[in-house]
């Protein structure tokens, strides 16, 4: 179990590297900007370059040995953070955010790509559980991991405030050169033993996308698992485009990233409880419970213009996201052969984001020209605009509940389906797939 741990610690400084780079482009762009479109633009590309790129991750963390995928990861950020660096100090459009620019939307999808590239490891650490830790404690052990992402998002939120307010990009991309190099220097000092075949087996060395859905399509139920996460990222992409803009609409941004600090213990306590208790005997159980409280929450979370809903709110929201991903994971990595878990994994990536981009970058526009018009002087405003608040901060906040209520819906539908039974089948039958069924 040591290596697991070490390698756990090696991925929150990665984690906490990427996120504050993303966090920070985000809280940057929109201070200089103001604009939502925006912030949703910079959404949609972290969205579509994690779908577009998952399996070709996958594919690159089957064939090589997965220390060595972290490793190249790591050094992949520092060269491409190094770059956005350069490009910021030699071009003024950049520095002053004319989003008219080119080489503005350039710049950003250069840094994102830094970012993106990060999710190699995001793959490479599911399977490595799946060969450090016994079948039987998996579920707590993705439950650490969980708690790890937490400690990044709490230190992520706060750095990034902080390093915007103080630095803008340049104090940023800083940073996330100095913190990849010592990634990357932290892993030569970690030793995974990876047997041979997971290096040497017959799957073609290459993005095997039909071998990869035979899998899927063999396991009962498995690829409706996979439809349920990526609609769930459907309407997940609506917080990933507003809640930042409606974040700061509310407060400074010091305050945003203090505030993204305190909430984002939920996700370390979340973890802690995970790792202790695990996730009961149906995973998949679990992970539809989880969808149908933090949906219900999203829909009443900023019903009012208070900080102190948007806290509780956000507060729930992250304890629960680690439950529902560890239990997604723990599924896979107990009907899916561990020589297919990287492209599974990847694949299950690519499907889940590739929803995202569309609410993403349909989602900014339609609350910048309609739904904050509606609240702000249009018929919304007329009709409960005495109760629920008017103006553009209000606009957002519109998308939000209509966004949970349909999240209820969907997760209702599933709990019912002939899929939901299946896949808890698979799972308490126990063994994976044999790859040679997969290939028939």
């Amino acid at each position: 179990m040591r290596p697991f741990h070490q390698l756990l610690i090696n991925n929150l400084i990665a984690n906490i590297t990427n996120f504050t780079v993303w966090f920070a482009i985000t809280f940057w762009i929109f201070l200089e900007t103001r604009s939502v479109f925006a912030t949703g633009m910079i959404a949609g590309i972290y969205l579509v370059l994690t779908g577009a790129l998952g399996i070709w991750f996958g594919s690159l963390v089957d064939h090589h040995r997965k220390r060595s995928m972290m490793l190249v990861s790591s050094i992949a950020s520092l060269a491409i953070y190094a770059a956005a660096l350069g490009a910021y100090a030699f071009d003024p459009a950049i520095r002053v955010a004319a989003t008219d620019s080119v080489a503005l939307w350039l710049f950003v999808l250069l840094t994102m790509l830094g970012v993106i590239v990060g999710n190699i490891r995001m793959i490479a650490l599911p399977t490595l559980v799946t060969l450090l830790v016994p079948a039987d404690r998996r579920d707590k052990a993705n439950g650490l991991v969980g708690m790890v992402s937490g400690i990044g998002f709490l230190t992520t939120s706060a750095i990034s405030g902080f390093l915007v307010a103080w630095g803008g990009m340049v104090a940023t991309l800083a940073f996330a050169i100095i913190f990849s190099l010592v990634a990357a220097l932290d892993l030569l000092f970690v030793s995974v033993d990876e047997p041979r075949e997971a290096d040497a087996h017959d799957a073609p060395r290459r993005i095997d996308l039909a071998g990869t859905f035979r899998v899927v399509r063999a396991i009962p139920g498995l690829f409706a698992l996979i439809l349920f996460a990526a609609f769930n990222n459907l309407l997940g992409g609506v917080f990933m485009a507003l809640m930042d803009a409606y974040g700061l609409s509310l407060m400074k941004v010091e305050q945003w990233g203090l505030l993204w600090a305190f909430v984002s213990c939920a996700f370390i306590l979340a973890g802690m409880v995970i790792a202790r208790t695990g996730l009961g005997a149906n995973p998949v159980r679990t992970l539809l419970l989880v969808n149908l409280i933090v949906w219900a929450v999203a829909a009443v979370f900023t019903i009012q213009s208070s900080i102190i809903l948007l806290t509780i709110g956000c507060f729930i929201w992250l304890f629960l996201g680690p439950y529902a991903e560890a239990a997604e994971q723990t599924t896979l990595q107990k009907v899916v052969p561990f020589e297919r878990q990287g492209r599974v994994f990847g694949f299950a990536q690519s499907v889940e984001q590739a929803a995202s981009p569309l609410t993403a970058f349909l989602i900014a526009p339609l609350t910048q020209f309609i739904f904050v018009p509606l609240m702000t002087s249009g018929a919304g405003a007329e009709m409960i605009g005495d109760w629920y608040g008017r103006g553009a901060e209000r606009g957002i906040a519109i998308v939000f509940t209509i966004t949970g209520l349909l999240g209820v819906l969907a997760t209702l539908v599933a709990f019912r389906s002939q899929a939901y039974r299946q896949i808890s089948a698979a799972y308490a039958a126990g063994a994976p797939l044999d790859e040679n069924a997969a290939q028939r």
